[in-house]
């Protein structure tokens, strides 16, 4: 307790704020990271922002209520100002000038240190989708990016070989966990900390100064937005941050992915929210495409097909794309088309099918006025680059607009789902969940690199097929009898030629079991990773 300033005559007693604490000291980079002062400075973030945090999320859930009693997402009365009247982002920083193409990936050390030598314009390090967020994992990556902004980042590989930074390295964003998320391991009294402020403010905190001093600055990729306030939130925390820290005005900037159909309603307000710090949108398909069931997918009109049927020029994708194309254009912002998930392997006849789908896409992509778009593998940095090299900014035909109209943003196709697909989400849902719970958030599977969104859109959809007794396009109606025996035939694939006792108790079962649970309820999960985070340790 310590005594407050006298009231009245009367000293008032006013207890101490509480105290950041931070769980199981007993791992490498601990001291390092979660210094005094930099807890310190988090706990400044969550005490500040918290109560705003918590009536955001309460007005998501009011939002949500509203969807599943029958309403649809549409372009907000409030807000009609903003999208009418003419005003612009602020200038973007020169080493965020060129964007043809960005890599993503997890932040452990080799996967830091390649992604920067990769040759791509701007490296995304992430704690969000690619990311399994053990506490090991978790501070071993805030450890990891300090070293890489440092330049003294090291890693000598169990085969003998060494990795260290090259001369030409990508720019550095830093992608931290969504507002819906926690930190287990980091309290302020009893409660858990926001994991997106305990990410943001350890990196801020460390590494602000450095990157400003090398002149470039703390860039960040804001994930899972679903409002305009949202965006306001986030700015204030800039803001705030900046002032705590002596930093320059809007020395912090930020990119926004559009990974809601929500926030797809709200670009130009998201943008303008963040007008003096946003240099980027990006269009984060999957998650949009999991956002869509989740938030309508109880509505028959909105049964969806099979992954595979979902290219980018289905309806409703389309018109997001072209919208953020044209929003992005007229705000003076740059528009960063989606992730081109393949994993090139030489010798492999359908890796040259697999680039030459990549190549389209991107096309497309420059052809709406992308700047740039983001990759997952260094083989496919050359690629994508020369695709937006060859299609200069000046050239692209972004004068022509295109109206896009609610009912264009929820046009879906009409539901086509074979078992082959069905049994492909299954699969891919247990080897990804398996790897996650181990502590591995960014997997190749079947020659493509996997992340949370994609078990989110194949358990979605599994979860609304159940629902709405879909047919399968040559067979029975899919019901949770029918997932189950599909998921026991998987499983047995998994164990198999590993013995009878293989997944007792360990990852793989608790995968099964969490699937499970995540596909036959009665009613949707916000979030897988809010049930998986359980499991982790």
């Amino acid at each position: 307790m310590h005594l407050s300033d006298k009231v009245d005559g009367r000293t008032e007693i006013v207890p101490e704020p509480p105290v950041l604490r931070a769980g199981d000291p007993n791992i490498q980079g601990f001291e390092e990271i979660l210094t005094s002062d930099a807890l310190a400075f988090v706990g400044e973030l969550v005490r500040e922002f918290s109560p705003r945090l918590d009536a955001l999320q309460q007005k998501r859930m009011l939002v949500h209520q509203s969807l599943r009693n029958g309403a649809l997402p549409d372009f907000l009365d409030e807000t009609r100002e903003i999208r009418r009247s003419d005003w612009k982002v602020e200038s973007i920083p020169a080493d965020l000038r060129q964007r043809r193409v960005e890599i993503t990936g997890p932040v452990d050390r080799k996967m830091v240190i390649n992604a920067l030598n990769s040759g791509a314009d701007v490296y995304m390090a992430d704690f969000e989708d690619s990311h399994s967020p053990t506490w090991d994992g978790t501070i071993q990556g805030q450890v990891n990016l300090r070293d890489a902004v440092d330049r003294t980042i090291r890693y000598a590989s169990p085969d003998g070989r060494e990795y260290k930074l090259g001369d030409k390295l990508a720019t550095l964003m830093m992608r931290p966990r969504g507002l819906h998320l926690i930190e287990k391991h980091v309290l302020i009294g009893s409660r858990p900390v926001p994991a997106s402020l305990f990410d943001y403010g350890l990196f801020l905190y460390h590494n602000a100064k450095r990157l400003i001093s090398r002149g470039t600055g703390p860039y960040f990729y804001i994930p899972k937005l679903e409002s305009y306030l949202e965006a306001r939130f986030w700015n204030d925390i800039f803001d705030y941050s900046e002032n705590t820290l002596k930093l320059s005005h809007a020395s912090v900037r930020c990119s926004v992915l559009i990974e809601t159909i929500l926030a797809g309603f709200q670009m130009d307000e998201i943008l303008y929210e963040l007008r003096e710090r946003i240099t980027a949108l990006n269009f984060g398909r999957w998650d949009y495409i999991f956002s869509l069931i989740k938030f309508l997918g109880h509505d028959l009109r909105f049964l969806v097909p099979e992954r595979p049927l979902l290219p980018m020029t289905t309806p409703f994708l389309k018109s997001c794309s072209v919208l953020l194309a044209q929003s992005c254009h007229r705000r003076g912002a740059y528009a960063m088309g989606g992730m081109a998930a393949q994993v090139p392997i030489k010798g492999d006849p359908r890796s040259q099918e697999a680039i030459d789908k990549v190549v389209a896409d991107k096309k497309r992509e420059a052809a709406e006025g992308y700047q740039g778009a983001w990759v997952a593998h260094p083989g496919l940095v050359t690629i994508v680059k020369s695709v937006f090299n060859d299609r200069p900014t000046e050239s692209r035909n972004t004068d022509v607009i295109v109206e896009v109209s609610r009912d264009d943003l929820l046009r879906v196709p009409v539901p086509n789902i074979s078992e082959q697909a069905l049994k492909a989400n299954v699969a891919v849902s247990l080897r990804y969940l398996e790897s996650w719970l181990g502590g591995v958030g960014c997997v190749a599977i079947n020659n493509l690199m996997e992340d949370t969104a994609t078990v989110e859109i194949c358990r979605a959809q599994i979860w609304q097929w159940i629902h709405h007794s879909a047919k399968l396009r040559d067979g029975p109606t899919i019901t949770r009898e029918l997932f189950r025996t599909i998921l026991k035939e998987e499983m047995a694939k998994i164990t198999e030629g590993v013995g009878p006792q293989a997944g007792k108790g360990s990852n793989s079962k608790i995968a099964e079991d969490l699937l499970d649970t995540l596909v036959t309820s009665d009613s949707f999960s916000e979030f897988m990773t809010l049930i998986a985070y359980n499991y982790l340790s």
